[in-house]
């Protein structure tokens, strides 16, 4: 027990397993046996889990909201990784630094002038997710590219690579594992947005709207029993991408504190 509570300690698998094991156990023994009274039991949200599976579609909705999600974020991370690389050229600097600041904009209004641009519902939809997930990659991925030392710069020049080659050996070949972990941080920001656009853009359905209808209708047991239906696909979606880091990147973790 003592690795728990030493700063800095190390434990092993086994012994964080159980760890999170019990304290899972015993957030649920709270819930069952001592619920709040404005927090819907742990057997209404089971019951309401059942009744969106088998009579509201909740399945259907959420691979809806899953395709969009995906195609959001495959083209999010290709613009952002664009707009990251070219800043190796000072000319294109302030592209990227201008983009990054972008995220404090919100969203409320821009959807209108999307709207005015876009002819579908679903290319706005889509924009929308684009444009929130690309101001988060652009300011990851400038981070990373940032973060080449001029050390690993001049040993590529000392084996003869030049400018160019030293900047796709060392910049974009070797910051793949560390863009890879900023797409996987930020794919998070895509389910948040997700619910709000799904609610503004009807047409397609989705576990947003879904959600949207639950809350309407003060139907709590089914707004809880969707945010945890979302919390275990978001989780599944970070092991996932973790999963193709190590099969991709297997050096990516030599040196890391273990």
């Amino acid at each position: 027990m003592s690795p728990l509570f030493t700063p800095n300690a190390h434990p092993r698998r086994a012994t964080l397993a159980a760890l999170v094991a019990g304290q899972v156990l015993a957030l649920l023994a709270l819930w069952l046996f001592f619920p709040l009274r404005i927090f819907p039991s742990l057997g209404d949200v089971f019951r309401a889990f059942r009744d969106l599976l088998t009579t509201q579609g909740l399945l259907p909705e959420l691979w809806a909201s899953l395709l969009t999600a995906f195609q959001a974020l495959g083209i999010a991370t290709v613009l952002a990784l664009f707009i990251s690389y070219l800043t190796a050229l000072p000319f294109f600097r302030p592209l990227a630094f201008a983009a990054s600041k972008l995220r404090y904009l919100t969203l409320t209004g821009l959807t209108f002038f999307m709207a005015l641009l876009l002819s579908s519902g679903h290319q706005v939809k889509l924009s929308v997710l684009v444009f929130g997930a690309t101001v988060y990659l652009v300011t990851g991925m400038t981070r990373v590219i940032g973060s080449t030392t001029q050390e690993e710069l001049d040993h590529a020049r000392t084996l003869g690579l030049g400018e160019w080659g030293s900047f796709w050996q060392v910049v974009v070949r070797g910051k793949l594992a560390d863009m890879l972990e900023v797409v996987r941080q930020n794919f998070a920001i895509i389910w948040t947005l997700i619910t709000l656009v799904e609610t503004l853009y009807q047409s397609e359905g989705g576990i947003g709207l879904l959600l949207y209808k639950q809350n309407r209708y003060l139907h709590l047991d089914g707004v809880v029993a969707i945010q945890l239906v979302i919390l275990v696909v978001g989780v599944a979606q970070d092991y996932g991408f973790e999963a193709l880091r190590k099969t991709f990147f297997p050096y990516a973790g030599l040196g890391a504190a273990g």
